[in-house]
């Protein structure tokens, strides 16, 4: 078995660095939350407010609670991490489009007056991403890993769907499509023969 070159070895390491930092700064915030008498909270988005807008991306960031964050944290680990083996600034880009597409169709669709946050509207759209990029790169290891993906977490499909009360499935839904949509925007060409 011949052993991983510098530049894999470098992509895994600083895919797993990222995304634990980012799980890690989930956790300091909702832990600042807790200490603060849950003073984040405001930064969830209300619905159809023209300045709650600004709330877009930091919803993303927050969560009403402990329990709520840690339901988020091991799928969004493992999910960001195959997602972000693919580089660094393409995970970002991927990451990117699915927080705006799920938050402002939070913005649009949710009940007036609610407060939405939370990171699974990216964990949704990271479930979306690597199940069809494999497809849309024509990648048989993306597909193979959708695939994989698809196997352990394909139950989280039953959250786009409106049927558990005070659970956001229109930030899951978003997130799924805008998930697919990134797969579709930032597809990989096929490198030119010539």
């Amino acid at each position: 078995m011949r052993p991983a070159s510098p530049s894999r070895r470098a992509r895994t390491r600083d895919a797993a660095a990222l995304v634990a930092g980012w799980v890690a700064l989930l956790w300091v915030l909702e832990i600042v939350d807790a200490i603060s008498g849950h003073a984040l909270d405001v930064y969830g988005i209300t619905p159809r407010e023209f300045g709650e807008l600004r709330d877009v991306v930091p919803a993303a960031f927050l969560h009403f609670g402990f329990d709520h964050l840690a339901a988020n944290s091991l799928p969004l680990l493992a999910m960001g991490f195959l997602a972000a083996l693919s580089g660094i600034r393409r995970f970002l880009a991927v990451a990117a489009v699915i927080t705006l597409v799920s938050g402002l169709g939070v913005w649009l669709t949710a009940p007036a007056h609610s407060n939405t946050a939370g990171a699974s509207g990216v964990v949704f759209g990271l479930f979306g991403y690597l199940v069809v990029r494999g497809f849309v790169d024509r990648r048989i290891g993306d597909v193979l890993v959708g695939l994989l993906v698809g196997a352990v977490y394909g139950s989280i499909l039953w959250g786009v769907l409106p049927t558990a009360t005070g659970v956001s499935w229109q930030g899951h839904l978003f997130g799924l499509i805008g998930g697919v949509a990134a797969a579709v925007a930032f597809r990989r060409t096929p490198a030119r023969q010539g």
